[in-house]
């Protein structure tokens, strides 16, 4: 069978197919000239936490400070004792007060010296404070939910009845584990203070009695790291961190290089672990922040710049190198130059004047 050669196209068919290709080389062009599907943008890293200023005129004592775990870079407080069932939010941004909590359901505050956030999602004040210098028969710690919306608010709190298994005594730290769950108060003594364990779960129908672990130097304040592996206290004239194990402090701990503070009330880690943030009393006070040190890793910390020589990040002489000895022993010595300062303080005040 011979083949036909094909029959020529129309001249319309030609430029219908003409035009087509034309179409699809213009297509083919604009697809090349659009921009590709966005990379995903490599999230910024959070900046670190820095110090700022509590501003607010009715924060004259605040005497303890708990970071937030739901609103970023807020930090809640409260004063000392006579301010009544109040807590703070402050934006560490701005220094401002962005929240006045109120506590009902409790009786009157007598001494609040501490605040902690738990695993909870709960804030735990501590009203452990003492006046009458450990003769108080009790003492309570209140909590309530960490509020979601920061806004003046009233919230029922529940209130604890707390004793001490070998007596009364005054206290300023009050630390709730961010694992356990379980709550420590450290005491405060110029001679020697202690550490005290809480029950598993406290029970608000009856008394939590709240038994001795381990001695303490003079302390106003402590935290535990977010992650639960280390615990951090400070005085008057030290601030150290000691690894956390099985419940308790383990070895001498690390130095950490604390402000300078004229009445050095409170510590908390940032939300994110990798700062110290150290409070203190008075009309427009300042919050300084002291990065976590490389060594915090295994279980101390230490932070740059250096306190000044001789002011409260710096322990009393013979406190012993970082890392070694026990926890018992490095306490005590610490007591100990606590003691002789407050001593000599007091022999200062009695000496008349010329």
């Amino acid at each position: 069978m011979r083949l036909l050669p094909p029959s020529p196209l129309p001249s319309s068919a030609v430029s219908r197919s003409s035009a087509a290709a034309g179409g699809l080389a213009a297509c083919a062009a604009l697809v090349l000239l659009l921009p590709g599907p966005a990379a995903a943008a490599t999230p910024a890293p959070a900046p670190a936490p820095t110090g700022f200023t509590i501003s607010d005129p009715r924060i004259k004592e605040s005497s303890g400070l708990a970071a937030s775990r739901i609103h970023p870079g807020v930090y809640w407080t409260h004063n000392d004792s006579d301010d009544g069932p109040y807590v703070y939010a402050v934006d560490s941004a701005t220094g401002k007060t962005v929240a006045r909590i109120t506590l009902s359901g409790i009786g009157t505050p007598r001494d609040v010296e501490a605040i902690s956030l738990g695993p909870d999602g709960q804030l735990y004040v501590g009203d452990i404070g003492d006046n009458r210098n450990g003769t108080w028969d009790h003492v309570w710690i209140y909590r309530f939910p960490e509020p979601k919306v920061l806004a003046d608010a009233t919230v029922t709190a529940e209130q604890f009845t707390v004793k001490y298994a070998d007596g009364p005594r005054n206290a300023e730290a009050l630390m709730v584990h961010p694992v356990t769950g379980r709550v420590y108060i450290a005491s405060k003594s110029e001679e020697k203070g202690g550490l005290y364990e809480g029950p598993e779960q406290l029970s608000a129908s009856g008394t939590n009695v709240f038994r001795r672990v381990a001695d303490l130097p003079w302390v106003t304040d402590g935290a535990f790291s977010p992650d639960g592996g280390r615990l951090t206290l400070r005085g008057y004239f030290f601030a150290r961190t000691w690894p956390w194990k099985d419940g308790r402090p383990e070895g001498a701990g690390e130095r950490v290089d604390a402000p300078w503070q004229g009445q050095a009330e409170s510590v908390t880690y940032s939300a994110d672990g990798s700062t110290l943030m150290f409070g203190s009393e008075g009309e427009n006070s300042r919050v300084v922040a002291v990065p976590v040190g490389a060594a915090a890793g295994a279980g101390g910390a230490s932070a740059s710049p250096p306190a000044p020589s001789g002011g409260p990040g710096t322990p009393p002489a013979g406190a012993g190198a970082d890392g070694g000895g026990s926890f018992t022993k490095g306490a005590a010595v610490l007591a100990v130059g606590t003691a002789l300062v407050m001593a000599a303080k007091r022999l200062l005040r009695r000496r008349p004047r010329p």
